[in-house]
């Protein structure tokens, strides 16, 4: 006895120093010499920062064909994954960032971003290293224009004669107008800071300065004057003008909803219903019937409930108090959409989780109905997908964005608000990809810095850019990216009322991948 219970202190010692602690069920099992072995060629030579326990199911694992590496970290949601999700053990572990309804074919959708981290305590530093990387990333973009090729680091302008053409990249630290009409802007990178003057006898270049926002990251080709810049030229990071327009070989179809706010007294119940029929081939006319046919994807762009807590006062606008029943509702609506329809889901800032950016998938331990729905993709906010590859297509790339920052960007940027505000979305998502960022300016959004990587940077250019948040249906098209904004499934609630909102509930766009053409369809009455 006493040389059993020696074993088992080994065999647990042996499994601590890979990072791994064993359940009780696994340790009287692992007796077996055989057993041991092969659990042992498992692992290999796997070690962790953090203890996972690992149990009795391990064991499927090992009449499978073995994997370079395991994802040791997600053996914990082993058994709920494949029960839920109907996948094998092994595929819910290996391959965790690839989902495909088994009924799509080669339709899958693969996540190209989203969201993860470690919990941790944030300092300053990581704010600095946040903005470092970002500058990092932009000024990588900016140089691929001839004009900035040659830029130099803003402490070397001390060196230089004036009135010498000169060529720096900066973040926007200062804007200010002169008493002159003038803007100056205050510009740095990691060496120092100095000011630009953009003067208004340069029509194009003073509209150029009027839409720059703090925090952003720009060119500046000038003159050097003493410690000053007199801008000639500015330079957003942009998309390219030569993007590839991509069409499907085949006609499918794509659905942008957002905005649901199940929970509301003002969700329009009906309305939904009226898709949610439309979807399921029950209304329509044959024509409208065989669109729904060859629908492959919806998006759900953040917003899915209302919330609980969110303003004050919600509660009394409420018909589902509890945040869990919420989701229960809304997953229950969702899961009359056919099972053949990839449904790909992304928080907002009225879901229960941190309205901080980047945002996780919505949490598994409020709304676990969605999660259990066979045709559901949880992605973060924001994130990037892939859709409708093939063997011959590479398939859309389509970023997926609330629209949190949309706000402050409506009221901040003049462009923007005298051309419609909230009415046009277009005009923010444009102005958004121009800067190659969904919330430059630092107040812009709550927001979670990452000390390795901005996850709001636009780092890969899209196909399709998609937002929700402003309950007002859009569609347009820059360099060959199509912007949409969803619609909402909410009338105007008193806040929207107080602050000027114009919702426009109950449409839907819909675009034919084949064509790349948009439409808009109503359900409202």
């Amino acid at each position: 006895m006493q040389e059993l219970e020696t074993k088992k202190k080994d065999i647990v010692s042996f499994f601590l120093k890979k990072g791994l602690l064993l359940s009780s069920d696994l340790l009287n099992q692992l007796n077996n010499d055989k057993f041991f072995e092969e659990l042992c060629n498992l692992i290999g030579s796997t070690g962790h920062e953090e203890i996972t326990v690992i149990n009795e199911k391990i064991k499927a694992l090992l009449s499978q064909p073995q994997p370079e590496k395991l994802n040791w970290l997600e053996m914990e949601k082993y058994g709920v994954i494949s029960e839920k999700k109907g996948k094998s053990d092994y595929e819910s572990v290996v391959k965790p960032t690839i989902q495909k309804p088994e009924t799509q074919g080669q339709n899958d959708v693969k996540i190209i971003f989203s969201y993860k981290s470690e919990p941790g305590k944030k300092e300053a530093q990581d704010f600095i290293d946040y903005f470092n990387a970002r500058f990092k990333s932009i000024e990588k973009i900016l140089k691929q224009r001839q004009e900035l090729q040659a830029t130099i680091s803003i402490n070397r302008l001390l060196s230089k004669k004036d009135r010498e053409q000169i060529a720096v990249i900066g973040m926007v630290r200062d804007k200010q107008q002169t008493k002159n009409g003038n803007y100056m802007l205050v510009v740095e990178d990691d060496t120092a800071y100095i000011r630009v003057i953009v003067n208004k006898t340069k029509p194009p270049l003073f509209r150029i300065a009027k839409d720059i926002v703090l925090d952003e990251v720009i060119g500046v080709v000038g003159v050097n004057g003493e410690n000053i810049i007199f801008a000639n030229n500015l330079f957003c990071p942009d998309t390219p003008i030569s993007k590839e327009i991509k069409k499907a070989e085949d006609e499918s179809y794509a659905i942008f909803l957002s905005d649901l706010h199940v929970g509301s007294r003002y969700f329009l119940e009906d309305d939904f219903n009226r898709f949610l029929r439309w979807i399921s081939q029950d209304l329509g006319n044959e024509t409208q019937r065989r669109i729904a046919s060859k629908v492959k994807y919806i998006f759900v762009i953040g917003d899915l409930v209302d919330g609980c807590g969110v303003y004050p006062g919600q509660e009394k606008e409420l018909t589902i108090k509890d945040i869990k029943d919420q989701y229960n509702e809304c997953a229950g609506l969702l899961s009359k959409i056919p099972q053949h329809i990839n449904l790909i889901i992304c928080p907002g800032n009225h879901d229960a989780m941190r309205v901080a950016e980047p945002q996780f998938p919505i949490y598994r331990d409020f709304a676990e109905p969605l999660y259990n729905l066979p045709n559901a993709i949880m992605v973060s906010n924001p994130a990037l997908v892939n859709i409708h590859s093939s063997k011959n297509f590479p398939g859309f790339d389509v970023m997926l964005y609330h629209g949190y920052s949309f706000d402050y960007y409506v009221a901040e940027v003049e462009s923007i608000r005298v051309n419609g505000g909230y009415d046009r979305a277009d005009l923010i998502m444009k102005f958004l990809l121009q800067k190659r960022h969904l919330a430059p300016s630092h107040t812009s959004t709550l927001y979670t810095p990452d000390s390795k990587s901005d996850p709001l940077l636009i780092n890969k250019v899209p196909d399709f850019f998609i937002s929700g948040h402003i309950h007002k249906a859009a569609a347009s098209n820059y360099r060959n990216i199509t912007l949409i904004s969803g619609s909402c499934w909410q009338g105007k609630t008193a806040y929207q009322e107080k602050v000027g909102h114009h919702p426009e509930p109950s449409r839907v766009p819909i675009v034919n991948l084949q064509t790349r053409q948009v439409k808009m369809l109503k359900f409202g009455t």
